[in-house]
């Protein structure tokens, strides 16, 4: 059994579909401003493997845009809480480029070993309006293939998503020991 450290319920029943042996631990953690997601994952897991025992895991992800220069990036959690999807699109008014991209890391960690990073990303673009009702998120206005990621129901989510390639990257390494 993992315990897998989030406060949002999306990001877990993703990782339910995809390991099942999971739990859910809210017990927050510091996420500090860093350049990178794998420093904000390895700082945060600093931090939870002190207060939790066992096999764990948490998830940083982040939003990357092309036109805006990788933003909102690490900040991407900060950004939805603040701006939203609606600033995001307003941002990108004028900008015929679109592309964008989601980039997902794991931190894992359990007695006796340092901690593991796993990550995934999936391409696609920033979307001229939100659409779709699944997800969470940045979901409604990335897409891939011309569908955005809120149109997509998990299973079909969980085939390409950067979180879903982040965490099979981290189940594969485990069944291979």
């Amino acid at each position: 059994m993992i315990y897998f450290v989030t406060s949002n319920k999306g990001k877990y029943a993703e990782a339910k579909a995809i390991f099942g042996d999971l739990v859910q631990r809210d017990i927050g953690y510091t996420e500090i401003q860093a350049d990178t997601l794998e420093e904000v994952s390895l700082y945060g897991m600093k931090e939870v493997a002190l207060r939790q025992e066992g096999q764990v895991m948490l998830e940083d992800a982040g939003l990357f845009v092309q036109a805006l220069r990788g933003f909102p990036g690490v900040y991407s959690a900060y950004v939805q809480k603040t701006i939203g999807n609606a600033g995001i699109l307003r941002l990108m008014e004028g900008e015929e480029n679109r592309a964008a991209y989601f980039k997902s890391v794991v931190a894992y960690i359990e007695p006796g070993m340092e901690t593991k990073l796993f990550s995934g990303e999936v391409h696609g673009q920033i979307g001229f309006e939100p659409r779709g009702n699944h997800g969470f998120g940045y979901d409604p206005i990335f897409y891939v293939n011309g569908i955005s990621l809120a149109e997509m129901d998990m299973e079909m989510k969980n085939q390409i998503s950067h979180r879903a390639k982040s965490m099979r990257a981290l189940d594969g390494w485990r069944h291979k020991r």
